[in-house]
């Protein structure tokens, strides 16, 4: 490991528990900070209602400020019940083809982020899966607190542990098989973030809205080493919030998350030759193994700030 990244270990990694609520509120306070959090769903009807009632809970209602000024789940055409429980529960819901409708949208969670940043108005943007269970409003204090106390701190990851059913530590299968090793051979000064493909994190929208957003999986890997390069190391930062506990995909759904993240790493060690970006995969039959094809993410969205839209609305 680098001396660099051994150094920024110890300078910017931090516990949930080094920033208290009330710390936080008082700077937020005194700043005037605004914070969004937005929730990127598809058919998570089974689990984003409970999230939302604990932002609300602990971070919304009854305290003396709110941490959180928006809260906003962006719905991904889902098929069950997502934005109905989402809107009971309080967050405000907002249809992806809703945002920008100018721009036909795609499939793709990057897809979504990248859109909710017209749908927001937070300084500071928290992002969280809808998928998580036993949520912790420290998921979200958390990541945010480094941003409330420290101006130059611009980016910040959840850290955490990841147990695949009993078996402790075993999830994040495409972070240590994949995204682990493209980060310390071609990004070793990202080698620090223990889950750098974590969809936990919170970033100043001055940052954000200057970064091309990747519209599938390859997302938090591409927004994470196009930080490293715009703001440097030492902007970015790293805060264990205890464990996540979400929904696994199957060997299948990994492949191509796998592919779309290699893409998207692709992409950005060079701008010349590509790899073909389609993946086939095989499944059992009644006759045999079947190939099955699929695209992988290929398109990225331009950085916010050039979309008319948005400079119209930061104008006003």
């Amino acid at each position: 490991m680098l001396d660099e990244v051994e150094r920024w270990l110890a300078d910017r990694s931090w516990s949930a528990a080094d920033r208290p609520l009330d710390q936080l509120l008082e700077r937020k306070r005194a700043a005037g900070t605004t914070v969004s959090v937005v929730l990127p769903a598809l058919d998570e009807e089974a689990t984003v209602g409970e999230i939302v009632e604990v932002i609300r809970r602990d971070l919304i209602e009854g305290l003396p400020v709110p941490l959180v000024d928006e809260l906003v789940v962006v719905d991904s055409a889902s098929a069950d019940r997502t934005a109905e429980v989402a809107a009971k529960a309080g967050a405000r819901v907002v249809h992806r083809d809703e945002i920008l409708p100018r721009v036909p949208a795609v499939r793709g969670k990057g897809e979504v982020l990248w859109r909710s940043l017209l749908a927001t108005t937070g300084e500071i943007v928290c992002f969280v899966d809808a998928d998580l269970r036993d949520f912790s409003s420290a998921f979200v204090s958390g990541i945010v607190g480094p941003l409330l106390t420290d101006p130059q701190v611009q980016f910040v990851k959840a850290m955490y542990d990841r147990p695949l059913g009993d078996a402790p530590g075993q999830g994040g299968r495409v972070t240590e098989l994949v995204a682990r090793p493209l980060l310390n051979l071609h990004w070793p000064q990202l080698a620090g973030f223990v889950q750098p493909l974590g969809g936990e994190y919170a970033v100043r929208r001055s940052l954000l809205e200057r970064l091309p957003f990747p519209v599938g999986y390859g997302v938090e890997l591409g927004l994470l080493v196009d930080a490293l390069h715009t703001v440097g190391l030492d902007a970015l930062a790293q805060v264990d919030v205890g464990v996540r506990l979400h929904r696994h995909q199957d060997g299948q759904a990994l492949g191509r998350m796998a592919a779309a993240i290699y893409r998207t790493a692709q992409l950005r060690l060079s701008r010349g030759h590509l790899v073909r970006p389609a993946l086939t995969q095989f499944e059992r039959g009644p006759d045999g193994f079947v190939p099955r094809t699929y695209a992988v993410d290929t398109e990225e969205r331009p950085p916010m700030l050039e979309i008319e839209e948005y400079a119209v609305r930061r104008v006003a």
